[in-house]
């Protein structure tokens, strides 16, 4: 057996009982539940002898936590100012989540293009229920992944996004999750439904922070579907308190020449996943996952993904890069997969990663697994110090170590950032970038 027992997850059986039950909705939602929470029991969570989980030891880092399921009404908090990414005055579409609760207060939908559906998952479940009916169930298809089973048996709250055939949406939506606000830890499982039709577009900014620095568990769930020549830019920023565990699934599908572009930027959390599944099931289809990560202290982060090349003429590019200080664990797995009869496929993959200290860690694992014989595909991984040489130039020049090792980690990394295709996004990461690195101890000497 791969997994540990399934008394493992008894914490969220309890959860069911009291939160996804009390739910209501419609009777098929009930029995999607039903099937999901037999589907969690029969897995459990993962342990380190499963291949996936290999690096990362989530049952552990659970067990430490008390954790309850989030109440039914919205946290009251008092902010002066939402966090955000963007200007106030160019932020148009925002939804807030408080510990898993939408807050209307901090919310904010001016008026929509005709086209567009952008409202909470309970929203448009009330008014489309068969619309969802045939979308939320397909995550089933996904097995062996519990972190899918369990949010479809627990979630309650989310977002659905479509758009019909044609719509491009100016501006970015932005999708902000304030968690670690309540005195005890809260568990929730938001839902993220995201359908671009034919030649349409958006931009999707997710940003986890706030001022919550107490521990909780968030297990989001994205489902993306991308038709004919569609669009989607996922930008996504990590900054939750210390004791947060952080759990994120992406399933994309992507038909013919359409593009799903992710970066992510990952600072927070006690424990991270990301974890990425895309699909190029249509010819001339192009997916581009890009990201840093930078951490300290005991923290971990974890990013895993999968790229599968179905067709003729798909190509995919990957670069992570990182820096991992103290007794801070990175974990990087990319797996790129070209069936036989995805001819002329173009994919590659890269991650790099400084060790700022003896007793950082990371564990990469690039792989590609290729069927067909007229390819293009490429993975490398490299990890290695700060170059001595480089360093004791600076501070021959009279610059101070920790400036100097500043001054290098942020060139490394910055190179990430600048991937970025959104400029309007790029001061805001550069910020938390030199706030991390302000935030590094003196060198010992």
């Amino acid at each position: 057996m791969a997994n540990e027992p399934a008394s493992n997850i008894g914490l969220f059986e309890q959860h069911f009982e009291t939160a996804a039950l009390s739910a209501g909705g419609p009777s098929w939602l009930n029995g999607l539940r039903q099937e999901a929470l037999d589907k969690v029991r029969e897995l459990g969570l993962p342990s380190t002898r499963k291949e996936e989980w290999k690096f990362t030891n989530l049952p552990r880092s659970l067990r430490e936590l008390d954790l309850h399921h989030r109440g039914k009404t919205t946290p009251r908090v008092n902010l002066d100012q939402v966090p955000s990414l963007l200007p106030e005055d160019k932020v148009r579409y925002r939804l807030t989540f408080v510990n898993g609760c939408l807050s209307d207060t901090h919310s904010r939908l001016d008026s929509l293009p005709e086209g567009v559906t952008l409202a909470p998952l309970s929203q448009v479940l009330a008014d489309r229920p068969d619309w969802l009916e045939t979308e939320l169930g397909r995550e089933l298809r996904h097995p062996e992944q519990i972190q899918s089973a369990m949010n479809t048996a627990l979630f309650e709250e989310g977002m659905v996004l479509h758009l019909h055939a044609g719509v491009r949406l100016e501006h970015p939506i932005e999708l902000l999750f304030l968690d670690g606000l309540e005195d005890q830890a809260i568990a929730h499982h938001p839902r993220i439904l995201v359908v671009l039709e034919q030649d349409s577009q958006a931009q999707l900014i997710e940003h986890h922070g706030g001022p919550g620095t107490n521990a909780g568990l968030l297990n989001a769930l994205w489902d993306v579907r991308l038709g004919e020549n569609a669009e989607l830019l996922q930008v996504r920023v990590l900054e939750n308190g210390p004791e947060m565990r952080h759990l994120t699934t992406v399933h994309a599908e992507l038909d013919s020449r359409a593009r799903y572009k992710s970066y992510s930027l990952t600072t927070g959390a006690a424990l991270s996943r990301h974890e990425l599944h895309v699909h190029l099931n249509g010819e001339d289809a192009e997916a581009t996952l890009n990201g840093a990560y930078l951490l300290r202290g005991s923290q971990h982060g974890d990013t895993t993904s999968v790229i599968h090349h179905h067709v003729p003429r798909t190509t995919s590019r990957e670069t992570y890069k990182g820096a991992l200080d103290d007794k801070a664990r990175g974990v990087f797995q990319g797996q790129i997969i070209v069936d036989r009869d995805a001819q002329q496929s173009d994919g590659k993959m890269l991650n790099k990663t400084l060790l700022l200290s003896e007793k950082a860690e990371i564990d990469s694992k690039p792989e590609l697994e290729i069927y067909a014989d007229d390819v293009q595909c490429a993975h490398g991984a490299t990890s290695g110090e700060l170059d001595s040489d480089a360093l004791f130039y600076l501070r021959s020049r009279g610059i101070s170590e920790k400036r100097a090792r500043s001054l290098m980690v942020e060139s490394f990394v910055a190179e990430a950032i600048e991937e970025l295709e959104d400029d309007s996004l790029k001061p805001a990461l550069q910020q938390r970038l030199r706030s991390w690195l302000d935030q590094a101890e003196e060198p010992q000497s």
